[in-house]
């Protein structure tokens, strides 16, 4: 099972970005859906995660200007965050868990993550 994530960039203070990440491979079904970050010197932290049912859950830094949505369809997930701040500078990782088609076990998986800059 791969991720190909897209989106990231060079964003100034204020401004808006949207990132998205694609699943693919033998997957029977994609149980939660997220999104976490990275910046230079800190620990992976959860930025927001959302559930097969489409319940969500936002980091406090965050929850205010940011919306997380999938389609389940599309094996896909996306994270649009607005009034982006400095701090928001980190590698962005997506994360699936799922049920692999070839063993049906719930198994999780990371993408190689994009870089987000937000600096004027």
């Amino acid at each position: 099972v791969q991720l190909a994530e897209s989106g990231g960039g060079l964003v100034q203070p204020g401004g808006s970005l949207s990132l998205s990440c694609v699943a693919s491979g033998p997957i029977f079904r994609i149980n939660a859906m997220g999104w976490y970050r990275q910046a230079p010197g800190k620990q992976r932290e959860l930025v927001a995660k959302i559930t097969s049912g489409g319940s969500t859950n936002y980091a406090d830094s965050v929850k205010d200007r940011s919306i997380i949505s999938r389609d389940n369809a599309k094996k896909t997930v996306w994270l649009q965050m607005n009034s982006l701040k400095p701090e928001d500078t980190a590698v962005y990782y997506c994360n699936v868990e799922f049920v692999g088609a070839l063993s049906y076990r719930t198994l999780e998986t990371w993408g190689q993550g994009t870089l987000v800059t937000v600096s004027s």
